[in-house]
């Protein structure tokens, strides 16, 4: 389904500050919705030439058929939160005729709000329910851009009372500034944990005096130390006082602030201005106790600074056994002693790579990409008697969890190194270095290749060199190098592994994404 933003550009003539007034409108609108306990329909006028697009009926030779009276489509729809929806289906998208919804045609075309009952068909059930709409034209800069209608059943929903009454009073004041083109603001955009009318209202007079507060406002009250009477006085009379509320009333645009009042409470206050005719004539005050969420947010923060300082530690001791084993091969003066320290100190290094990046970035997913050009340079670093080796990389890994991601670096950076230090030498194909070289006409290359999807990721690791010998078999093969990646991509990445010559030796590697619990 296309989002609000496709439809409006697609059929519609608005320019783009009437999409962003809708878009501000919508972002917020569940405020309007739960106020009213009904349903929200935003109707917009298609252009003259989206008739045809929206799915209207073309003439007989195929050509976009020129459109005859004014045509609607719904951009948006809101259900409440604090009433049962009249609506079973999802309206946006579909394109009525303004003779359909006459009550919307008649907003539109007067800029009033207009009253009204109407039968409506509602899925799955046999009779027609009775509906009342308000349909509220919808302006910008001075134009009517489009009409919300909300809709609901006399006969359903919650039963009327003193809360029920003071929220549609309060709706029918933001209605009248959606008509006037004052609401939604200028700066009205989706707040993260903004609260809810469920959340708890107080509603504030032209003088700032508490007028109204729901019993949820008035149990997040209590919890801030007010116990006493809270109607009729300010909040700031009542030692709450908050900064969002004055700068509401001044700024004329809403404020969202939080209120910390001893160690262990913390209220999300959002005040917003209720204007007629330019002036501030009162707010509406949403408060909500986020307390527990604020809470879990610094135990959060807290395990996330935990296991950065985990993962921090465990790269520097792994770097300092890597500088141990290096110190140590150094003492050695038998190259055959020496070089087995060596190998261990670089595949010591591969895993301690992740661990760096897990230091930088909390959470399970490592970006693999960053880690390639270190295992390159280790494979570099690693190559003896070769300093002539060009090493290619081809595509990317994006993010891989933590568990794929340290023994597939150790993978890599092995295979890397077995292919630049000894597919140009004697070790596979028995053939000298000046040979090999003279032979494929070019200086010794590897590419390291990536290709995955949101399932798998295949590696290829490729040379120019002169390729195994005839009849290598991996699984008897003792070079120790090779019997690790065999060993780490069977067990532990649960993936696949084969070898063949094509122009050289070839290795390639499916490994899936989210490696089996029981193959780690």
């Amino acid at each position: 389904m296309s989002s609000a933003a496709d439809l409006a550009r697609e059929y519609t003539g608005l320019d783009l500050g009437a999409r962003q007034h809708f878009e501000r409108l919508m972002s917020t609108w569940s405020l309007l919705a739960d106020l009213c306990f009904a349903d929200l329909l935003l109707y917009v006028p298609l252009d003259e030439f989206s008739l045809a697009d929206a799915g209207g009926p073309p003439t007989p030779n195929g050509e976009a058929m020129l459109v005859r009276g004014l045509h609607f489509v719904v951009l948006g729809q809101m259900r409440p939160t604090t009433s049962q929806t009249l609506f079973g289906n999802d309206l946006v998208g579909e394109v009525v005729a303004g003779n359909d919804v006459p009550l919307v045609l008649e907003a539109w075309r007067q800029g009033t709000i207009v009253l009204g009952e109407r039968a409506l068909e509602t899925e799955g059930e046999g009779e027609p329910t009775l509906a009342r709409y308000q349909c509220i034209p919808v302006r910008f800069a001075g134009e009517v851009v489009g009409v919300l209608s909300r809709v609901w059943s006399p006969t359903a929903g919650r039963r009327a009372g003193g809360l029920e009454r003071t929220y549609v009073r309060l709706f029918e004041r933001l209605a009248t500034m959606v008509t006037a083109g004052v609401y939604p603001f200028l700066t009205d955009e989706a707040v993260e944990d903004a609260p809810r009318v469920g959340d708890g209202v107080v509603v504030l007079d032209a003088e700032r005096r508490v007028s109204f507060a729901s019993p949820n406002a008035v149990n997040a009250l209590h919890r801030m130390g007010i116990v006493s009477a809270i109607v009729g006085s300010t909040l700031a009379e009542l030692g709450a006082d908050s900064a969002a509320v004055t700068l509401a009333f001044e700024r004329q645009l809403p404020v969202t602030e939080e209120i910390e009042r001893r160690p262990d409470v913390i209220v999300l206050v959002r005040a917003i201005p209720l204007i007629d005719e330019g002036e501030v004539t009162g707010a509406a005050v949403l408060v909500r106790d986020v307390t527990d969420l604020r809470r879990r947010d610094r135990l959060l923060l807290s395990k996330d600074a935990a296991i950065r300082e985990v993962h921090h530690r465990v790269k520097n001791n792994l770097q300092t056994i890597s500088s141990l084993l290096r110190l140590q091969s150094r003492r050695l003066t038998e190259p055959a002693a020496r070089i087995p320290l060596l190998e261990a100190e670089r595949r010591v290094r591969a895993i301690a790579l992740v661990h760096e990046i897990l230091a930088r970035e909390p959470g399970e997913q490592v970006p693999f990409d960053e880690i390639v050009p270190a295992l390159v340079q280790l494979g570099r670093d690693a190559s003896i008697g070769r300093s002539d080796v060009a090493v290619e990389v081809h595509g990317d890994v994006g993010e891989i969890v933590a568990d794929v991601a340290t023994p597939l670096a150790v993978v890599i950076a092995e295979l890397l190194q077995n292919a630049s230090e000894h597919a140009f030498g004697p070790l596979y194909g028995g053939v000298p270095t000046d040979a090999v070289e003279l032979d494929v006409g070019h200086l010794p290359q590897v590419d390291l290749a990536f290709h995955h999807d949101e399932h798998e990721l295949e590696v290829v690791v490729r040379d120019n060199g002169s390729g195994f010998p005839p009849g290598f078999d991996l699984d008897r093969s003792r070079s120790l190098g090779l019997s690790i990646v065999r060993d780490l991509v069977r067990s532990q990445l649960g993936g696949t592994i084969s070898i063949e010559n094509d122009g050289g030796a070839k290795v390639r590697l499916l490994v899936p994404l989210a490696a089996p619990i029981e193959a780690r």
